[in-house]
């Protein structure tokens, strides 16, 4: 099994800056697309921004401009940098990652989130 470990969320100001962080382990497992989800309550989980291992990133029209993701591929790290954040951006994130044993099929594996709090 692939564990999933976020870390960073706290209460920010608004135009305030953080920085998640995200750490996967699992012997034997081979890790592709690493990304990041925010729900915030009543609403549906979406995607604020993934990055294959090849570094390609993809980011939800909200957040670019502001966030950068990154990861450590001989750590098996994901982090989002967020800055200017605005009171919308407070969500509980959570980090996904797709991963595989050598010879086995692709699995997400999610984290159990991290809170983010936007408020003066």
């Amino acid at each position: 099994q692939v564990q999933v470990v976020e870390s960073g969320g706290v209460l920010v100001q608004p135009g305030g800056s953080l920085r998640l962080s995200c750490a996967a382990s699992g012997s034997a497992f081979i890790f592709f697309d690493m990304g990041w989800y925010r729900q915030a309550p009543g609403k549906e989980r979406e995607l604020v921004a993934c990055i294959s291992s090849g570094g390609s990133r993809k980011y939800a029209d909200s957040v670019k401009g502001r966030v950068t993701i990154s990861r450590d591929n001989a750590k098996n790290t994901v982090s989002l940098q967020m800055n200017s954040l605005r009171p919308e951006d407070a969500a509980i994130y959570y980090c996904k990652i797709e991963a595989s044993p050598r010879f086995g099929l692709r699995s997400d594996f999610w984290g159990q989130g991290t809170q983010v709090t936007v408020s003066s």
